[in-house]
């Protein structure tokens, strides 16, 4: 905190009011720890496409509601695209990613279609 203090020219006590006031505002919504993933055995990330069968908002809800079960998806996000959604699913190996592709993410409601890219190297990562 103080050096942030410093960079920014004000003493430590104002800064940590402003972060205090930035939290409580909802500017800030959390902190997190920086995870080294191939440490961990999450080295493989595999971008995968998915079409639905249904676009409608109550299979929307279903979909979005399952999707949150399959912790394997690091990021789901909905798409204006020719696609609906893109998933972000990272995993030990290739191997690993081919059975939660087959039977979790296939499995998910109203899926119809999915495409995979597989990640060769992470350049950036924030």
């Amino acid at each position: 905190m103080s050096e942030l203090a410093a960079k920014v020219g004000l003493s430590k006590t104002p800064v940590q009011a402003r972060v205090r006031r930035l939290e409580q505002d909802g500017y800030i919504r959390g902190y997190a720890a920086v995870i080294d993933r191939e440490r961990m055995g999450e080295g493989h990330v595999a971008f995968v496409q998915v079409k639905l069968s249904d676009t409608r908002s109550e299979a929307l809800n279903t979909f979005n509601k399952a999707v949150q079960g399959i912790p394997e998806i690091e990021q789901c996000h909905m798409m204006a695209a020719s696609f609906d959604y893109l998933l972000k699913v990272r995993t030990t190996d290739i191997a690993s990613y081919r059975r939660v592709l087959g039977e979790r993410i296939s499995a998910l409601p109203h899926v119809a279609q999915t495409s995979t890219f597989v990640a060769m190297e992470t350049v950036k990562d924030r």
